[in-house]
């Protein structure tokens, strides 16, 4: 394990934030006093029990302490992340936007997601997720003919009937569900294809295509996203918002460069800004003087061109 990773581990697991102590040798890294960092350390145990899943990774321990502590000094921060070995900026991107408490306007259905899995993301601004038919809306939803097959493949898997078994599974899949494993118990889930809404990314086949797609793998990566849907495109995507551990992803792919400001669909003052502020900064995508807009790359893919 290297040492990074290591001194994740130490930040979110040791007795540091579950006991509430400071540890020593801290006090030389930031400006504030240890009263002050007695708080930090308690906001940071609420905010790592809350989230689904913890951090795995430096990079993502790094982005839960300035999430947590965005309104605190700037030294202590980054003071706070030099003393446990984290990464610090410019490698990562501070979110500002908020989850919404309420249901924004022109919001048609919300739901949360099991564990992504990366390779459901398609590109840089589509994935494909599952949600649990235990979820409220979706218990109802389910077409008997599921539901009987569900029965059936249980049954015939009992029975070590596993060439039938598989056929009642592919039968399900067909109709739109699946049968996933989640920590160790089979759940019965929806799919669902997820167009993020108001971006719009390098195709696989431009540049920077592969890089969008896998940083947005990167961020959803075994996590239980939240998505606000607002409509359904004409190749059936479900259109939407979605937030992964309090984060705005398409926040994020826009700050990293990785993705346009979809303006014919979306007129976000806010995503104009994320899109400028990458712009100004050369990152991502912008790094080329006059990157092609996928849009036009797409119609003159149509074309022949």
């Amino acid at each position: 394990m290297c040492a990074t990773f290591f001194s994740c581990s130490l930040l979110f697991s040791s007795n540091a934030v579950e006991c509430l102590k400071v540890p020593e040798g801290l006090s030389s890294h930031v400006v504030s006093s240890r009263k002050a960092q007695a708080s930090w350390y308690r906001k940071l145990s609420v905010a790592w029990r809350e989230s689904n899943p913890p951090p795995k990774t430096p990079e993502e321990a790094s982005r839960l302490v300035v999430q947590t502590l965005k309104k605190h000094h700037k030294a202590d921060v980054e003071g706070l992340l030099a003393f446990y070995g984290l990464p610090l900026a410019p490698t990562l991107v501070e979110t500002t936007a908020e989850v919404p408490a309420a249901l924004p306007q022109g919001v048609k259905f919300e739901f949360r997601t099991i564990p992504v899995d990366a390779r459901c993301v398609t590109d840089g601004d589509g994935i494909t997720v599952y949600v649990s038919t235990s979820d409220p809306r979706e218990s109802c939803l389910v077409p008997q003919e599921v539901q009987i097959a569900v029965v059936e493949r249980s049954e015939a898997r009992a029975q070590r009937d596993f060439t039938r078994a598989d056929g009642l599974h592919e039968s399900i899949i067909e109709a739109g569900y699946r049968v996933i494993k989640v920590q160790n118990e089979e759940v019965l889930a929806r799919k669902y294809r997820i167009r993020l809404r108001g971006i719009d990314a390098p195709e696989g086949e431009m540049p920077y295509g592969k890089e969008a797609k896998d940083e947005l793998a990167k961020i959803v990566e075994g996590k239980c996203l939240r998505v606000l849907v607002y409509e359904e495109d004409r190749y059936g995507r479900s259109v939407g918002d979605i937030y992964c551990n309090g984060n705005f992803v398409q926040e994020l792919m826009l700050k990293k460069g990785m993705a346009w400001h979809y303006t014919a669909y979306d007129k976000r003052a806010e995503l104009a800004k994320w899109e400028k502020n990458a712009r100004a900064r050369r990152v991502g995508l912008w790094a080329s003087p006059n990157p092609e807009k996928p849009w036009e790359w797409r119609e003159n893919k149509r074309e022949g061109r």
